[in-house]
């Protein structure tokens, strides 16, 4: 039976199951964060000289916050949207200006000794007006005009988050093509074509362009043979091995032009076009070392040879993880990944029993950029996908993604215990 005066005090029945998971993964995070860090001269989990100490405050808060996002009115966060995502737009036009570079990125505003990331917090507000201005439209067919103008919505902030040049970041935006999917604005063989132009992007640049293009013409003749008898199948099959060849032949351009050196660098150490293991891969190489270390139960907290030695750069933040495969193993990993796994099924399910469509939307916006952080970071330090920089939610050092993930999904909580509805 529920509590009713916890009903009044939050609006509604919270997901506490959700809620559980959150604190789970903050409290994995500062074990994990001190474990990396971990400062003899400054031994107190609490030291303010330490990361983890600064952590301990950067949950404390995201505490406070999550019980005021969940007291505040739901109608409050649709209706503000547009006002938080002009802020966060102004913030990432600020930070061009006045921004800290750090690690060849001006992402940062210094505000003393703490340094406010604003494309974490464009995520948040990106999601949230997407979810107002698609739920506008829930009731009409999907139509181009209403894909284009929300697909404007996302590419204004991935346009300056790239000016920064924070490329990790900007990727982390494309994740919301699952919004669009899941609203029928982009079909199922839409998706299959942007799964294959990334798959004949990444043979093209670990293979050599004509033999992707022979192959590519091999599988479009077996169509053709196949299909014989079918003129319209055989045109479609013929147009779209035209432009799988001029797309082909684009991609050395690309990737000698768009891409930065650092970043090309990355992706052929991945791919095993270069081997630099005191350079370019030095990170990779590292973090691989360290993960394999841990083996089946992990060498114990605090016993990590490679985390205490700090041979893996950026060890509280980016790869974080690194100390979960070396101290806790293959085990504790294990257990890290289900519990990740879990929070995204407990959202896509929240997300489907909402009774609006804004909730709906914005729930799978959620769902959409824990999964791409949660993919790639992980990902990035077992070398399966190049090194891009993103925190790992939730666990990262950092009060700018801490906080920033924490409202994400509390807002998400709070529509859902909300069940009369939100707009």
């Amino acid at each position: 039976m529920s509590n009713p005066h916890r009903n009044r005090f939050f609006g509604g029945e919270v997901d506490w199951f959700t809620v559980v998971l959150w604190l789970l993964l903050c409290a994995i995070g500062w074990f994990n964060i001190h474990a990396a860090v971990f400062d003899p001269e400054h031994p107190g989990l609490f030291s303010m000289e330490t990361n983890y100490g600064k952590q301990s405050i950067y949950i404390f808060s995201a505490m406070l916050l999550a019980v005021a996002i969940l007291i505040v009115d739901a109608k409050f966060y649709s209706s503000f949207s547009p006002v938080l995502y002009a802020i966060t737009i102004l913030l990432l036009i600020t930070v061009l200006i006045v921004g800290r570079n750090v690690g060849g990125n001006q992402a940062w505003i210094p505000i003393g000794s703490f340094r406010l990331q604003p494309s974490e917090f464009a995520k948040l507000a990106t999601c949230l007006l997407l979810a107002r201005f698609l739920s506008a439209h829930s009731t009409k067919t999907p139509n181009l005009k209403t894909l284009f103008t929300g697909a404007t919505l996302v590419a204004l902030p991935v346009l300056l988050v790239l000016l920064q040049p924070d490329t990790g970041s900007a990727l982390a935006f494309f994740a919301l093509v699952f919004v669009f999917y899941r609203e029928g604005y982009i079909s199922g063989p839409w998706m299959l074509f942007g799964a294959l132009a990334i798959l004949l992007f990444v043979l093209t640049l670990a293979f050599n362009q004509w033999a992707v293009i022979g192959g590519v013409a091999v599988v479009i003749g077996l169509g053709i043979y196949y299909f014989r008898k079918k003129r319209k199948i055989i045109t479609s099959l013929i147009v779209l091995f035209a432009i799988a060849f001029v797309y082909v032949l684009c991609v050395e351009f690309v990737y000698d032009n768009v891409l930065q050196s650092h970043q090309r660098n990355r992706i052929d150490v991945l791919l095993g076009k270069i081997d630099d293991p005191r350079g370019e891969g030095y990170n990779l190489n590292q973090s691989m070392i360290a993960i394999g270390s841990g083996q089946f139960w992990g060498k114990g907290y605090l016993q990590g040879t490679q985390t205490k030695y700090n041979f893996v750069p950026e060890q509280s933040t980016d790869f974080i993880f690194c100390t979960v495969g070396e101290e806790w193993g293959f085990v504790g990993s294990m257990v890290v990944i289900g519990i990740y796994l879990t929070l995204l099924l407990r959202i896509v399910n929240i997300a489907e029993r909402q009774r609006t469509a804004f909730a709906r939307i914005y729930a799978y916006g959620v769902a959409s950029i824990l999964f791409f952080h949660f993919a790639i970071n992980i990902g990035m330090t077992i070398g399966i996908v190049p090194i891009i920089g993103i925190p790992l939610p939730f666990i990262s050092y950092g009060g700018s993604s801490l906080w920033s993930f924490t409202v994400l999904l509390f807002i998400m909580l709070k529509f859902d215990a909300n069940k009369k509805g939100i707009v």
